[in-house]
């Protein structure tokens, strides 16, 4: 039995993978870490920082704020303990850190933690290889909520990586058309954002030929794919070596 903290336990997705922890019988919520701790009452006992809590446990999940990955990182430093990391938005200096803390503990970080997504990321690297190669322009567009103050979403900034990373890194990406007036680069991925209602993620990749379009889509219709993703994560990090994780370890 995989016994998880989670960072972030009185947030929506701290809630929401409580929930799935609950119906999984290969693990368990061992406790919570929260700022605000009597917010919601759990099942499990809630602590407001992971070096306050004094309950033996196999992996850390955080979803939580970026402000709070710091302190985290150092407390699971500390306790020996495992840690995945959803919360986005990290500036290059905590990304840095998260470098450095693989290198005493086990960390997976992945942009999104759906296996769909994670899968999909495979998907447009093998398409890439192929049509890119033949000339097709490839385009991104990503759709979220109109609560999401960031531009584009770390996913499609992952798309585009997988496929640019097939192609030697000799793609540029282009986020605005509408400040000049030039032909479109052959080298260059268009990643654009929409942002409206309460759309939980969508993303379409576009490899765009001479007489025929290839499209890969991806829909969330609920954040709970997140929260499946974090978990099968967490079963595969636990008792893993120091290192440097993602979700492609977990789909193999």
């Amino acid at each position: 039995m995989i016994k998880i903290i989670m960072h972030g336990c009185n947030g929506h997705m701290g809630q929401v993978i409580s929930d799935i922890v609950a119906q999984d019988s290969e693990c368990t919520m061992a406790a919570g870490i929260d700022i605000n701790p009597d917010a919601v009452q759990n099942s499990y006992p809630v602590f407001t920082s992971l070096k306050d809590c004094d309950v033996k446990a196999d992996v850390v999940i955080d979803f939580s704020t970026a402000k709070a990955v710091d302190g985290l990182l150092e407390d699971c430093i500390a306790k020996n303990l495992p840690l995945i990391l959803c919360t986005t938005g990290l500036s290059t200096e905590q990304l840095d850190k998260v470098t450095a803390a693989s290198e005493k503990i086990p960390v997976l970080r992945s942009a999104n933690m759906s296996l769909g997504v994670n899968t999909i990321l495979k998907l447009v690297a093998a398409a890439a290889d192929v049509l890119a190669r033949a000339g097709y322009d490839m385009e991104i567009v990503e759709k979220h909520h109109n609560k999401k103050v960031d531009a584009p979403s770390g996913t499609a900034l992952a798309l585009a990586d997988a496929m640019n990373a097939v192609l030697n890194n000799e793609y540029s990406y282009k986020y605005d058309r509408s400040q000049e007036r030039v032909k479109r680069s052959e080298k260059e991925i268009g990643i654009s954002a929409v942002r409206g209602g309460n759309i939980v993620g969508e993303h379409e990749v576009f490899f765009c030929g001479q007489d025929e379009v290839i499209e890969i889509k991806h829909t969330a219709y609920s954040k709970a794919i997140f929260g499946k993703g974090a978990v099968q994560a967490a079963k595969f990090l636990a008792g893993q070596t120091p290192g440097y994780y993602n979700m492609s370890n977990v789909i193999g």
